[in-house]
């Protein structure tokens, strides 16, 4: 971490402990639109929106990197806005032509533009393109003005037209929106790079969202008492919350051996590690740290329920840890049918 990601995170942390208490996100949850469009402005006005558009058009013309670390910290809060979708989004297009950059980059590092992306993480891609529009649905997470959809054409730039709402898991909308006749223009970036960077920027909320589960229940353990002592101190409690710790460290590692991979040339092996702790450690520790918090765990106006939806929103865009395993071994045994050359 350098001076400069060391302050990223600091501003970024103050920005949504600010505006995440547990009366504002039950307040969004119940809103029409499920996002805080006053934190999106905040953000914005911060320079974070726009951390991965180039400085020409106004961002801070930062990477992966930067954007895992915001990532992270929007995790950590359950800031109900739509970064992912929109810094992945911004990569992509960050990568088109000047006129496509043009159009849409200036906006999104004002605030005044959502971009979204429509890919299927985990399975066959639904949208087709016929070299000039788009055939298929999708469902696009977030209301937002352009659309990156990943085709087996390659990926494409298109504005979003209106579609049904849907409300996720963790009670943001996504919308069902059919796509086909859309006219769309290609975008010069690797398909199979995108989708690794929208793995690895869900991976980051999984974090984020994880450690401070962690942290709440250490917290919980420690202020209540049983039998005249503190439940930390209990080891069955302590051993549970020892191995969500050891899990948390381990996600972070591989996120971080991912990105820096990822950055370095092609990174398949490093990425579909990384999402695999993403959804399998991610889910084990929110099941944990309910249950550590005992009646509170399962009671919806107590935060910590939200933990889990977050994390079973993004497993389910990931396609869960099955899915990650199955990919995994495709790329360790290869078309041979051999174990590849390569290390995990």
């Amino acid at each position: 971490m350098s001076e400069q990601t060391d302050a990223l995170v600091g501003l970024a942390a103050d920005i949504f402990r600010g505006r995440t208490a547990n009366e504002q996100l039950a307040k969004v949850e119940a809103s029409e639109n499920r996002t805080d469009e006053d934190l999106w402005r905040e953000l914005a006005e911060a320079g974070l929106v726009g951390i991965a558009v180039p400085e020409e058009h106004g961002g801070a013309g930062l990477g992966l990197t930067e954007v895992c670390l915001l990532l992270e910290q929007q995790g950590r809060f359950l800031a109900p806005v739509p970064l992912w979708e929109t810094t992945v989004a911004a990569l992509a297009v960050a990568q088109g032509t000047p006129q496509q950059q043009a159009r849409w980059l200036p906006a999104v590092a004002a605030g005044t533009a959502k971009l979204s992306l429509a890919a299927a993480l985990s399975g066959p891609q639904p949208v087709a393109w016929d070299g000039t529009a788009l055939r298929g649905t999708a469902l696009v997470s977030g209301a937002s003005q352009a659309l990156v959809v990943v085709t087996d054409a390659g990926v494409l730039l298109a504005e979003t037209p209106a579609g049904e709402p849907v409300v996720t898991t963790n009670h943001t909308l996504a919308f069902d929106v059919d796509l086909t006749g859309v006219p769309a223009e290609p975008l010069t970036v690797e398909a199979e790079w995108v989708l690794d960077v929208a793995r690895l920027g869900l991976a980051a909320q999984q974090l984020g969202v994880a450690e401070a589960g962690v942290r709440e229940a250490a917290q919980h353990l420690s202020g209540r008492e049983q039998f005249g002592r503190p439940l930390a101190t209990f080891q069955a409690t302590s051993q549970q919350l020892g191995d969500a710790y050891c899990d948390v460290q381990a996600m972070r590692a591989t996120l971080g051996q991912a990105v820096w991979a990822l950055g370095n040339g092609p990174a398949r092996t490093a990425v579909d590690v990384a999402t695999w702790w993403a959804t399998d450690a991610a889910e084990r520790i929110q099941h944990t740290v309910q249950h550590l918090h005992g009646g509170l765990g399962a009671d919806t106006t107590y935060p910590v329920h939200r933990r889990l939806l977050w994390t079973m929103r993004a497993n389910a865009l990931l396609g869960g840890p099955s899915r990650q395993l199955a990919r995994l071994g495709a790329a360790l045994v290869g078309p041979t049918g051999c174990v590849a050359n390569t290390s995990v």
